[in-house]
């Protein structure tokens, strides 16, 4: 069902290596499946550094002993193959037939295996990132769909699973967005914040306050998007964590309504974040 070590409180996904170095430490101490795990996410690190032949190469060198190793070994492993060939990291010209099926075989053996040793965690994520070896978006809504079935709380009794919902939301509001249906875009985006909201955490919560706001202005609803990206900079310049996202949006939004004193302090502060 799993392992002692916590692998989730090693990462931070906004900086990989620092991740590494974590899960190089861990590995001083780590025998047996934790290590191979360990190896795994270190292979991931890679990957979202868009360091593929690396991270491809290491997973290759665990082949040797996988057939030997728990089933969260092995499902981690197809997780970070099928990552190594396409993933949010590879540039659209990367994610070809032939990467894309061979990220698909991955994905789906990481999904049965993960549902037959009762990973659904794992099996989650698995099936959400088959929605990236789909090119069409209801393609991609039909496999969002699949995984929100999985990690939802009548299907997984697992926290860890379900915990994958505001994310897959926020995914499905994403694949409504680029079919060209932002009206149907919405109600995924409210239903990511709520969920947010009742995990607690503030980054992740800002970051889906603001996806409502982002869809709100493409409805046409520019008085309610001023609103709260007007609030998100408040919040963020008080919390000395200012979002030049939140800028480029009312510099936006400003100029819409023909407030270009606004709308140019606006782009001034968002190039000072992000030059």
């Amino acid at each position: 069902m799993g392992l002692p070590i916590d692998v989730q409180s090693l990462w931070d996904f906004d900086h990989p290596e620092r991740s590494e170095q974590r899960f190089r430490q861990a590995l001083a101490t780590a025998q047996g499946d934790e290590a191979l795990i360990l190896y795994t996410q270190i292979a991931r690190s890679q990957g979202l550094r868009q360091q593929f032949v690396q991270a491809r190469a290491l997973l290759e060198g665990l082949q040797p002993v996988l057939a030997g190793a728990g089933p969260e070994v092995q499902v981690r492993w197809w997780l970070e193959w099928g990552r190594t060939w396409v993933s949010a990291a590879h540039a659209p010209e990367q994610r070809t037939a032939e990467a894309r099926a061979r990220a698909g075989m991955a994905w789906e053996r990481a999904a049965q295996q993960a549902r037959a040793a009762g990973l659904d965690d794992l099996a989650v994520d698995a099936l959400h990132m088959l929605a990236f070896v789909e090119t069409e978006p209801a393609a991609q809504r039909q496999r969002t769909q699949a995984a929100l079935a999985v990690a939802q709380a009548q299907a997984s009794p697992q926290p860890a699973a379900q915990r994958w919902q505001a994310s897959l939301y926020n995914n499905l509001g994403m694949a409504w967005h680029e079919a060209g249906r932002d009206d149907l875009a919405l109600a995924p985006f409210e239903q990511a914040l709520r969920l947010r909201e009742a995990q607690g955490a503030a980054g992740p919560t800002r970051v889906a306050r603001w996806m409502v706001a982002w869809c709100l202005r493409l409805q046409g609803r520019a008085d309610e998007a001023l609103a709260r990206q007007q609030a998100l900079a408040e919040e963020g310049e008080a919390a000395a964590d200012p979002d030049p996202y939140v800028y480029e949006e009312l510099e936006l939004l400003y100029r819409a309504r023909g407030d270009t004193a606004q709308a140019d302090a606006a782009a001034r502060r968002r190039q000072a974040l992000n030059p």
